[in-house]
């Protein structure tokens, strides 16, 4: 396979020192690089920005840009996107982890959404960092048996919904109007 896993996904931050203090200090991100250019790499334009990345335990990484310049610009996320479509999204090791640090988010006086059963897929909360942007943490709960029925309907759910786009059609497929797989 071309891609072995994720190197970085980025997004914009209002302030790189506020990001860097939430990312490591709230979600215990390491910090691990700062790049500072004048001018973007790729193009040549002239727009100075910081770049920042924090690495998680199996090596991926989020960054984000700080760009000065163009206080007051749009953020580049698609007005016509609801805000909880975009967002970062980390694991967590088990159901325990995900409840210790809703706990702690919450003392930390940050507010946290759920937790959220997907489908007995994943456990997730959500809250927001300091620039706004939506952040999920979550617990993989399904047993490989659920994985393994989850990767072989998959293509069947798709298919449903090219065919329907109505969401509450999947009862035909299932038997179920409230989850995407059936009988547990």
């Amino acid at each position: 396979m071309l891609c072995k896993s994720l190197h970085h996904a980025a997004f914009r931050c209002k302030d790189a020192r506020e990001t860097v203090d939430f990312y490591t200090n709230v979600l215990g991100l390491k910090f691990i690089h700062a790049i500072g250019e004048n001018h973007v790499p790729s193009t040549g334009k002239y727009s100075p920005h910081i770049h920042i990345f924090f690495q998680m335990e199996d090596g991926s990484c989020i960054a984000f840009f700080e760009l000065p310049r163009d206080e007051g610009q749009p953020s580049g996320r698609d007005p016509e996107t609801p805000d909880w479509v975009q967002h970062f999204a980390f694991r967590v090791a088990d159901k325990d982890t995900l409840m210790k640090a809703k706990a702690d988010l919450e003392v930390k006086g940050i507010d946290v959404i759920g937790p959220t059963n997907h489908d007995d897929f994943l456990l997730s909360i959500y809250f927001f960092d300091p620039s706004g942007h939506r952040l999920e943490l979550s617990a993989h709960i399904s047993t490989p048996e659920q994985d393994a029925q989850f990767e072989k309907e998959a293509m069947d759910v798709l298919n449903l919904w090219d065919q329907t786009h109505d969401w509450s059609q999947r009862a035909k497929l299932f038997g179920s109007a409230t989850g995407y797989h059936r009988n547990k």
